[in-house]
């Protein structure tokens, strides 16, 4: 995500990557509180990764806010594991219906996904694309769109599906 933003910045569009409290133990609303500290309208375009492609749409869903584009990265929703399954808040971050009518706010929802993503992010992409419709890109060799599974913080596309 720095890479995205500094690219993005440098091509004259503003840009900001908040950064959402305790990222391995999410709670909807200690992120719903510091993600609404940032304007949204129309004119946004939301970008998640992982489990904050289910914070957004979570989020869009109960505040029926429209947005010009939502773009999801290695989409996530299932739950995994044991140590998910134990924790209420963590169930609670993940287990919530996605709003159908997301799709008639959003102008554009692109997801992006890998050949070689894991077995829960393919099934959570099928989740979202079933609920809210959109366009799917899936890259070779991508994994879950981090630095150990790509090789490197470029990721030329998005900036391309932004533009």
């Amino acid at each position: 995500m720095g890479w995205a933003k500094d690219k993005l910045n440098s091509l004259g569009i503003p840009t900001v990557s908040p950064n959402m409290p305790d990222p391995w133990n999410p709670r909807y609303e200690d992120y719903k509180k510091e993600f609404e500290k940032y304007p949204v309208d129309e004119n946004t375009i939301l970008i998640g990764h992982s489990r904050g492609t289910a914070f957004l749409v979570h989020w869009l869903g109960e505040t029926k806010r429209r947005v010009k584009k939502l773009i999801l990265v290695a989409p996530w929703i299932v739950a995994v594991g044991d140590n998910v399954a134990n924790l209420d808040y963590k169930k609670k971050f993940y287990d919530f219906e996605i709003d159908p009518t997301i799709k008639h706010r959003v102008g554009d929802i692109i997801y992006f996904t890998s050949d070689n993503e894991e077995k829960e992010g393919k099934e959570s992409l099928k989740i979202y694309h079933d609920a809210i419709g959109g366009k799917i890109f899936e890259l070779p060799n991508h994994g879950h769109y981090c630095l150990e599974d790509m090789g490197t913080d470029e990721f030329p596309k998005l900036i391309e599906e932004i533009i």
